[in-house]
């Protein structure tokens, strides 16, 4: 193997750690305050307006995460 070839390879490698791993802890916030704010809107349905606007501020917070790994993947692909 030469020196480009080991070059891409780790540029690409790196690009997948680097999604697989920045996708997961989105995934699994994302599971656990879904299922909580279910939870707390079937236990105090009065209160589901405000329970569902943090919930989906809270979405917007953990998916900045998951853009965060793609856009570090993007630039070991392409700049690195």
């Amino acid at each position: 193997m030469d020196a480009a070839a080991a070059k891409e390879l780790g540029k690409l490698l790196g690009a997948g750690l680097s999604m697989g791993l920045g996708a997961v802890g989105p995934g699994i916030g994302l599971g656990i305050m879904i299922g909580k704010a279910l939870e707390s809107i079937a236990r105090q349905p009065e209160v589901a307006g405000d329970v569902r606007t943090n919930m989906f501020i809270g979405i917007g917070v953990t998916e900045a995460v998951a853009l965060y790994a793609f856009v570090v993947a993007l630039i070991l692909i392409f700049v690195a």
